[in-house]
């Protein structure tokens, strides 16, 4: 088990930047797969970024050359780097830590608190 903190959420214009971080409690280099959901207002919870142990990444279509995932072993932390944010990027942002399957978070054994993340027009 692993305990996950989010931080870095806020508001921000249409357009604008944020870095969310993730620090977990004790290692993550052999953690299979880390990765970020987010929960829309009303709407379900929704993948958006995994990285595995190995580096390799994989992304919403959504997010797409917008948001860059990346894990630094080192410091315990992954980040969502989000640039050209919209409106529809509105979430809570959960950072999750689990097993892959095909190079996308599957099974998730860790949750963090979230973080709010809004963009306004």
């Amino acid at each position: 088990q692993v305990q996950l903190v989010e931080s870095g959420g806020g508001l921000v214009q249409v357009g604008g930047s944020l870095r969310l971080s993730c620090v977990a409690s004790r290692s993550i280099f052999s953690i299979n797969a880390m990765g970020w959901y987010r929960q829309p207002p009303g709407k379900q919870r929704e993948l958006v970024a995994t990285i595995t142990s190995g580096g390799s990444t994989d992304y919403a279509d959504s997010v797409k050359d917008r948001f860059t995932i990346s894990r630094d072993n080192a410091e315990n932390t992954v980040y969502l780097q989000m640039n050209s944010l919209k409106p529809g990027d509105t979430a809570v942002y959960y950072c999750c830590a689990g097993n892959a399957n095909n190079g996308k978070l599957a099974t998730i054994w860790s949750w963090g608190q979230g973080t709010h993340v809004t963009v306004s027009s």
